[in-house]
């Protein structure tokens, strides 16, 4: 079988490596397996293809569009995803790092799709925030929104996760409406190359919206604007270097940087030897350890735990390393495959020798450093002096390498903590509550994600170096000062926000959302009687009005028990400053108000889901009446059959004061 020709994807073309292309090893035998690298890459027209093609295509959809494209992307990597474990093996990488990385990257797509269907608007302009109130009157308001930004994204990708580190930024960008140029790391960029493949042969992205660098970029930073993105992962010193080249610097072109990170895991003074948490510990630390041979960016590099504990966590660990099976990928007991090449094996062992000058050597089987493939034994060390120590807090072995360390007390364990200058994530296995603030208040702003388990939450947490989706990923100072995913703040990464000031007409045209004191426009039937797609943005209905009795506060109160004295006492009531006398119950006005504005009938309207940002603004007495404006403020459709209505509801009295206001939801059908 011959070398494998990792190709790159250019303006709508698949472009083999030329004279200029690099090696690639199998990381398990240690062979070379194939090249990657094409120095003719026309750099420019990939930039032009994505600006000019790929972008136009992404911003004429919705956000609801390019999440049901993400949706069905992912659904037809899932179908495909055996080939990427049978090419991933190559990488030095187990089954079960595949479900990391192969399934990984899978599903935070499906969760991405899943956040912009439920949590953007099936528009092309998504608001940030509430509206502002600029004037006395509401004539002038102003809004914060964001648009996508109309160039392209150049993602840089680290070698340790082929699939997952090209989905995880993929994702936030193709749902902001920006198209990608992709490079992964050259030695295991076949792995890359294959879901890049599956991704187009489907069909389901438009052209444009994804290219694929096998090899260098050659000049392409150089040739990058203000509404461009370049998103990196790797080295704090390749990352240094790129991100201060001038013509970044000169043009202000957003940086994204995930780099080293000296990541901590702290056992509580409460987990003693003996208690679920120090189990806990010790297995989080082993998992850290071996998953992925030790590579990744969340990897536990640093281990603090009590002083009079850090014998029984160094004999406990040592135990749980002594049993993990290292050896061949390929099978199926193995627990922990090889590093990704022996260049990269050679930069740990170097790595851990810089440690090992601060610390000693407490476990790890120098032997395996001789095998002809990646492979090396996990290797424990044990720093005595870690207040004095430099190396231990600033040298990342980006392997199966971690140090252990004693503190005195938890003041003494989160100092320790953030002499890693800036870090992804830092543990904290305990059960005292006072302990985790502590830790939070102290270290937080050191670290972009602070994990907290215990006996309560350890069978569903999902462990220290798990990145999730939902939560940012990235950190301060050391860990690159960057940031991913975080559900839609990572879209907003690819997008510009821009504060818009006018008054609620324009407000309304420009966010599709209705705003107070803009148009109404009259209803043609009563909107419930209107199905999803035919109700507008600022349709309106005013009801009549309707009196409020004394003996509608009295039997509302005794028929739901609330009898609350502000509703029953005359004089208790106007002791109180709110009230100047009895007054109805707030949610009897709600009732009342459903019973004003409802359309009994069968009808497009399915159900009522909630109310949301509820306030009661004056009091309303026996003898006042109260009418209710309904207003149609904006339309998600949620599924094939049905979509939510959010409907401005405000209540006035009989001198047009407003008493209450709220925004109902319902689902209301596309047909009749």
């Amino acid at each position: 079988m011959g070398l494998l020709q990792i190709n790159s994807f250019a303006a709508g073309t698949w472009i083999a490596p030329d004279s200029s292309a690099r090696p690639i090893e199998n990381a398990a035998t240690g062979e070379v397996m194939g090249q990657a690298g094409n120095a003719s890459l026309d750099v420019a027209r990939m930039l032009d293809h994505a600006r000019t093609i790929g972008g136009p295509n992404l911003r004429k959809m919705t956000f609801h569009d390019r999440a049901r494209m993400l949706k069905a992307v992912a659904a037809h990597l899932n179908t495909h995803k055996q080939a990427l474990y049978d090419l991933s093996f190559a990488t030095g990488a187990t089954q079960s790092d595949h479900l990391i990385d192969v399934d990984g990257g899978i599903g935070t797509m499906f969760v991405f799709a899943s956040k912009g269907r439920r949590e953007m608007p099936d528009g092309h302009v998504y608001i940030d925030g509430e509206i502002e109130q600029l004037s006395r009157n509401g004539s002038f308001l102003g809004q914060h929104i964001c648009t996508s930004m109309q160039g392209v994204a150049v993602h840089i990708n680290a070698f340790n996760f082929p699939v997952w580190g090209m989905l995880e930024k993929l994702a936030p960008t193709l749902l902001a409406g920006v198209p990608a140029i992709v490079k992964p790391a050259t030695a295991t960029c076949y792995v890359t190359e294959l879901a890049v493949r599956l991704m187009l042969e489907s069909g389901l992205l438009p052209d444009g919206a994804l290219q694929l660098v096998s090899g260098g970029l050659g000049t392409m930073l150089d040739q990058l604007t203000l509404q461009d993105v370049v998103s990196f992962t790797g080295s704090a010193q390749t990352a240094l270097k790129l991100r201060s080249a001038p013509h970044i610097l000169e043009n202000s072109i957003r940086f994204v940087a995930e780099q080293d990170s000296l990541n901590a895991s702290i056992l509580g003074p409460d987990a003693a030897p003996g208690t679920p948490e120090f189990d806990l510990f010790i297995k989080e630390a082993q998992s850290e350890m071996t998953t992925k041979a030790g590579q990744k960016c969340t990897a536990i590099r640093r281990i603090i735990a009590p002083e009079n504990h850090v014998s029984a966590v160094i004999d406990a660990l040592s135990d749980r390393l002594s049993k993990t099976v290292i050896g061949d990928p390929n099978k199926a007991e193995t627990r922990m495959g090889a590093l990704v090449s022996n260049a990269q094996k050679r930069d740990v062992l170097a790595k851990a020798a810089i440690i090992g000058a601060e610390a000693e050597q407490v476990y790890g089987n120098k032997d395996f450093h001789e095998h002809k493939g990646a492979f090396l034994t996990p290797m424990l060390f044990h720093c005595a002096t870690p207040d004095t120590a430099n190396r231990v807090h600033d040298t990342e072995a980006f392997g199966p390498v971690s140090t252990v360390m004693g503190y005195r007390d938890i003041d003494h364990a989160i100092a320790l903590v953030n002499r890693g200058q800036g870090s992804l994530v830092a543990s904290v296995i305990t059960h005292d509550p006072v302990v985790a603030r502590n830790v939070a208040l102290g270290a937080g702003a050191f670290h972009g994600r602070l994990y907290f388990n215990n006996r309560d939450s350890m069978k569903e947490s999902t462990g220290h170096g798990s990145p999730l989706p939902h939560m940012v990923h990235g950190g301060p100072g050391r860990a690159g000062g960057g940031e991913e995913l975080g559900g839609v703040r990572g879209v907003m990464h690819y997008m510009q926000r821009t504060a818009i000031q006018g008054s609620p007409d324009i407000l309304t045209a420009i966010g599709g959302t209705w705003v107070d004191g803009a148009k109404e426009k009259p209803a043609p039937a009563h909107p419930f009687t209107r199905t999803f797609h035919e109700v507008e943005i600022g349709e309106t209905i005013h009801t009549d009005p309707r009196s409020v009795s004394m003996d509608d506060i009295e039997h509302f109160a005794h028929f739901t028990g609330d009898t609350f004295y502000a509703h029953m006492d005359d004089a208790a009531a106007k002791r109180n400053p709110f009230f100047p006398g009895r007054v109805a119950h707030g949610y009897l006005l709600l009732s009342f108000a459903a019973g004003m504005f409802v359309e009994p009938n069968e009808g497009p309207v399915l159900a009522n889901t909630g109310l949301d940002n509820l306030r009661f603004m004056k009091p309303v007495e026996a003898g006042d009446s109260i009418k209710v404006r309904l207003t149609v403020k904006k339309k998600t459709p949620r599924n094939e059959e049905y979509g939510e209505v959010r409907w401005h509801v405000t209540l006035t009295n009989q001198n047009a004061e407003k008493v209450a206001e709220y925004e109902l939801l319902t689902m209301n059908a596309y047909t009749r």
